[in-house]
């Protein structure tokens, strides 16, 4: 298995939503001196939030927009170890956190953390689109296949057959190809049989 990249922190993009100014001052300092950019609007690539200052989702921080949790990974500050101020973490689903009075050390690691746990869960998510997007297609295939099952009199392993050689002349994929005979069929016109030339 391949080892993790460490993700590079120059040129990043970092949103503070801090109000208290020692912790900013401090923070925009080391921010630059990594090399990574303060943004106050528009998109970021991670977002350092306040939580005993700013309980509430993270809204306006990233491409999600106002009305949408950020996509953008958090770093969540916290100060205030209660149940209600934990809740507030967990409901930013954090990827990070440090620990108030924050100090000199532990930015760059719960940036480094928050980038790669960012990139892992749009990969997780790509995956999940593009399984969903397979199951989908797979029911069209089933369909297609018992469809000609029934109207043709053929076997599974014919229809199959048929499909996928019709598919491999017409340079499409399987799926392709059944959703095409789909439609065809809802409209009322049959395909040729495996037994006819595809």
């Amino acid at each position: 298995m391949t080892r993790p990249a460490v993700p590079t922190i120059r040129g990043c993009r970092v949103r503070l939503l801090v109000g208290d100014e020692r912790d900013a001052v401090l923070l925009h300092r080391q921010i630059l001196r990594m090399g990574a950019q303060l943004v106050e609007s528009g998109e970021a690539d991670v977002v350092i939030v306040d939580i005993d200052r700013d309980p509430g989702p993270v809204a306006e921080a990233g491409p999600a927009g106002p009305d949408r949790r950020c996509d953008a990974p958090v770093v969540a500050l916290v100060g205030t170890e209660t149940p209600s101020r934990l809740r507030g973490m967990l409901d930013r689903d954090p990827a990070a956190f440090l620990v108030k009075p924050l100090r000199s050390t532990g930015l760059y690691t719960a940036l480094v953390l928050a980038l790669h746990t960012g990139q892992r869960r749009r990969e997780t998510d790509e995956r999940i689109a593009q399984l969903e997007e397979r199951i989908r297609s797979r029911r069209v295939v089933v369909g297609a296949v018992i469809g000609m099952m029934n109207r043709h009199a053929m076997s599974e392993a014919e229809a199959f057959a048929f499909l996928r050689r019709r598919a491999m002349t017409r340079r499409m994929t399987i799926e392709e190809i059944s959703a095409e005979m789909a439609g065809q069929a809802i409209g009322g016109t049959a395909p040729r049989t495996a037994r006819s030339a595809p």
